[in-house]
This record gives structure tokens, C-alpha cells and sequence, in this order.
């Protein structure tokens, strides 16, 4: 159990970490990940979306609105585009038969939703230091010890278990992986949750 300031353990869910696997495996087998629009050591699948609206998981709209500080200078930038997390309700018809779509009701019945995807961290590579607009769930779906997430000043490995985490990616934060496989999470936004 991982539990402090800004990293929370959900107590009373856990997943087949088995069955996670295997629903991964089948979602592979229909959508490669987007990388939105070219980011470097970033790939996403969405796992739900605006009703009607294949393009709200397209793009840029697979990665979304964050702040960092880029250089020396310290001063905040505003990068890519605002997303309305609270308007993906639809799950993605294609995953329908796979064991996610049990997950993501299971989370639906616990949090107000935004985008529920599968994100990808490749081997050797990490994120920029930067903060989101809400906090995140995660459930590690593959990972080994050298994948980390750093907030603020402090690190924490979340094992592939099923166990489900939330982070509190208000503050600065990143996520790197010093292994040699990808590291992937379901990560869902929290666009209601508080932390404490």
C-alpha cells in the first residue's frame, strides 16, 4: 500500500492483473498507440470518448493541457490544448469484449471520469517535469523496478499488481522508465477528485 501526501492506494478496488494483460494484448491487436502527433517517448490509446466523436481521441486530444518550466528561467509555459475531461462518457465500441471495459465500468461506479487511456513509457526514457490540471488514476499494467513517478521531491514505484493508485498531478511531477520493456498504465483523469 502507497499512501502519503501526494500518492493515494484505492483500498477497496483491485484488478486481474492477468486479465489487464490479456485485455492490453487484445486492444493492441486493433489500435496502435497515437503518439500525438509526433511527441517523443509518448504513446496513448483512448479508451473512451465524447459520444459520437471518433476524432476527441485523435491527436492531440490523446495527450492534453499541462504547464512546465523548460529552461534555466524557472517561468511556467502552458503547452498544448484544453480538454473537457468531464465530456468522455462514451467507452470505445472497438474495446467493448475486453476486460477494460469491466475496469472502466468498475471506476465509473467509484470517480467522475475524464479520459481513461493506456499510456505508454518506453524503455529509457522519461517525461518532462510538468503539472496537469487534475489528478490521475493509475493501475500499472506493466512496469519493472526502474519505473518511477517523482512529485514534487518524492519517488515511488506502483507495482503492476491491480492495485489502483491516485496521484496528485496538480504539483510537479514526472514519470520515468529506467528499464529496458515499456512501462504502460490505464491512467484515468480525476477532473472532481481532492486530495486532502
Amino acid at each position: 500500500m502507497i499512501n502519503s501526501d501526494n500518492f493515494h492506494t484505492v483500498d477497496d478496488l483491485k484488478f486481474n492483473p492477468e486479465k489487464l494483460n490479456e485485455a492490453l494484448q487484445q486492444v493492441l491487436k486493433i489500435k496502435k498507440y497515437d503518439n500525438a502527433g509526433g511527441v517523443t517517448n509518448f504513446g496513448a490509446i483512448c479508451l473512451n470518448q465524447i459520444p459520437g466523436d471518433p476524432d476527441s481521441i485523435k491527436g492531440n486530444n490523446a495527450r492534453g493541457v499541462y504547464w512546465t518550466k523548460p529552461d534555466h528561467t524557472g517561468v511556467e509555459k502552458l503547452r498544448d490544448k484544453t480538454i473537457d475531461e468531464t465530456a468522455y462518457t462514451e467507452f470505445v465500441k472497438d474495446f467493448e469484449k475486453t476486460y477494460f471495459k469491466e475496469v472502466y465500468e468498475s471506476l465509473s461506479k467509484k470517480f467522475k471520469l475524464g479520459r481513461v487511456r493506456i499510456l505508454l513509457k518506453q524503455p529509457r526514457s522519461t517525461l518532462s517535469w510538468h503539472r496537469d490540471p487534475e489528478p490521475r488514476l493509475h493501475i500499472p499494467i506493466i512496469t519493472n523496478p526502474g519505473c518511477i513517478m517523482v512529485i514534487e521531491n518524492v519517488a515511488k514505484h506502483l507495482p503492476a499488481d491491480g492495485s489502483v493508485y491516485i496521484t496528485n498531478n496538480l504539483k510537479y511531477h514526472n514519470a520515468f522508465n529506467g528499464g529496458e520493456e515499456n512501462r504502460v498504465h490505464l491512467v484515468a483523469c480525476l477532473p472532481e477528485y481532492k486530495f486532502n
